[in-house]
């Protein structure tokens, strides 16, 4: 399909947006309000527009739709310090800061921070089983994890405690450099530690009724789903160096286990709603993932469980400014964005804008740009931003084969972005905030 025709087709189909801070905004999003589960992509980690968006559509779902989860791609153990503070849940924090971790800019930003501190208010007038829950899906802090197993079971069960520290003494002196210990594995400097790690998971998991009866369910929920994390990050950083789809599937296969874990503990009328990349919020079998390299991700998953009660809503930028780095554990910077490729979506995206719609509109391909799904068969380059953005290679690097209107069930579109503010520790958000604001201690 020409360039031109796709882009009118765009037109056609795109329902205009105000500013995500515009009410309007979020009302835009009630349709999918009686899903299960909604989540809600990204086309980098370092957009403004997306994270506040995300926001208003969150907010939206939650006080006028029911939705009580909102999980994250983050770690587990990160994102438990921020769920503490906004559900007001007592006990002690962490023993290192949240969002410590590279890149740090991803979450310790100024529109999660304003995010945390509206839920934290919304929760403040709810029964504490009615709140609405902040949970990391993702499994690279292996180092928290271990730790919030062992502070959990110190306080519950001192002998278990010793025990567990017995079976994670294998993999403790790689916590904090978890990649290292993919690599002597490998290179057979060490032994496996699966069998260990694997059966402490069961271990606490067979325990749970005589450790739930301990406490009001939340501090279990946190322990076991870090002893998860650790068995699950022990084969992700053992497979990680084979190379090929192994390691992300194990990767976006956590992800989608440990939302299925939090709708169980929340009950059968919880509700969900996701955060995460494009690149694991879309159908990955209908982009280059599934069909070249044979990888899954939690979009995919989601439609395969819950069907029509799964709502995947993607986003995408053509051009303006970014945060990202150079090169992993880089420093972060400001970068500018190229504008997009002319056979991409995003080209088309932007050309349509210009035809009427405008710099933000939507795309809801189930219902109204349903023409656009069933004309638009044609696979075409749509770009992912990670953590890191290098321009200069940007067609190899960024940009991958999508059939957008089946991998989306919408599509959210903002023609020109600025890239996050990124919080230090030393300066809290605007505006007064508790000693115990997550990103400030």
């Amino acid at each position: 399909m020409a360039r031109s025709d796709l882009s009118a087709l765009v037109a056609e189909a795109a329902r205009p947006l105000p500013d995500p801070d515009d009410p309007g905004f979020a009302r835009a999003f009630d349709a999918f309000g009686d899903r299960k589960v909604v989540l809600l992509g990204e086309a980098s980690h370092g957009t403004s527009e997306f994270y506040r968006a995300r926001a208003a559509i969150t907010r939206r779902l939650v006080e006028q739709h029911g939705f009580n989860i909102v999980a994250v791609e983050a770690d587990w153990p990160d994102a438990a310090a921020v769920d503490r503070y906004v559900r007001h849940r007592e006990g002690p924090g962490p023993d290192q800061r949240p969002f410590e971790r590279f890149p740090t800019w991803m979450w310790r930003n100024t529109d999660v921070a304003a995010f945390v501190e509206t839920l934290r208010a919304w929760n403040a007038a709810r029964a504490p089983a009615a709140r609405c829950g902040f949970y990391g899906l993702d499994l690279y802090n292996l180092h928290g994890s271990i730790a919030l197993v062992l502070d959990y079971l110190e306080d519950v069960d001192p002998q278990a405690a010793a025990e567990a520290r017995e079976r994670y003494g294998c993999i403790a002196p790689w916590s904090r450099q978890p990649a290292d210990y993919g690599a002597a594995v490998v290179s057979e400097l060490y032994e496996k530690c699966e069998a260990a790690v694997v059966e402490q998971c069961r271990e606490l998991l067979s325990r749970r009724l005589d450790y739930a009866r301990l406490d009001d369910g939340d501090a279990f929920l946190d322990a076991a789903q870090a002893a998860r994390l650790v068995a699950a990050a022990e084969r992700y950083y053992r497979v990680m160096y084979y190379g090929g789809a192994d390691s992300w599937n194990l990767r976006d296969t956590h992800m989608f286990e440990t939302l299925v874990h939090l709708l169980e503990a929340r009950g059968p009328e919880a509700k969900a709603v996701v955060w995460a990349h494009n690149s694991h919020i879309g159908d990955a079998r209908r982009t280059d993932m599934g069909v070249m390299r044979d990888e899954l991700n939690i979009g995919q998953l989601c439609r395969e469980r819950f069907g029509a009660q799964a709502a995947l809503i993607g986003f995408g930028t053509n051009s303006g400014t970014v945060a990202a780095a150079d090169n992993w554990d880089g420093d972060m910077r400001v970068k500018t964005v190229v504008p997009s490729r002319p056979d991409s979506w995003e080209r088309a995206c932007h050309d349509a804008g210009a035809r009427g719609p405008g710099e933000r509109f939507m795309l809801n391909f189930v219902d109204g740009a349903a023409d656009l799904r069933d004309e638009a068969v044609e696979l075409r380059l749509e770009r992912f931003i990670g953590v890191i953005y290098r321009p200069q290679t940007e067609l190899a690097s960024h940009y991958a084969l999508a059939d957008l209107p089946r991998q989306f069930d919408a599509f959210v579109w903002f023609d020109e972005t600025e890239a996050v503010t990124p919080l230090s520790y030393e300066h809290a958000p605007r505006g007064p905030v508790p000693d115990t604001y997550p990103f400030g201690v």
